[in-house]
């Protein structure tokens, strides 16, 4: 069984005892969390919802693992003959959650 959720601008595919890493989400470790935003649910081959644009009385609960950041990106901007160089950088702040179960 999997369901495909939004948050954060992004979608994600989360199946129960999964970690994986969202936009930062508010809230300690620990804080549990629910995802109204279920876009599919699958439970099985032949048994998929699909949502228009999401499946109603569907929600992904989960648990917040931990706050962290996201891998360095290299901003370079360059102009060539003109002596202008900028190198910035950027990382992006991340939430780690653990999917407990999907209702719908």
């Amino acid at each position: 069984m999997y369901a495909v959720i939004q948050t954060g601008g992004k979608q994600y595919r989360a199946e129960p005892g999964q970690t994986i890493w969202v936009e930062k989400l508010v809230g300690d470790a620990g804080t549990k969390v629910l995802f109204d935003q279920v876009l599919l649910v699958a439970r099985g081959e032949d048994n998929i919802a699909v949502g228009t644009p999401t499946v109603a009385g569907a929600s992904v609960s989960a648990e917040i693992v931990e706050q962290g950041l996201g891998d360095k990106l290299v901003v370079f901007k360059f102009r060539r003959r003109k002596n202008y160089v900028r190198r910035t950088g950027h990382r992006q702040e991340l939430t780690a959650i653990k999917i407990e179960s999907i209702v719908g």
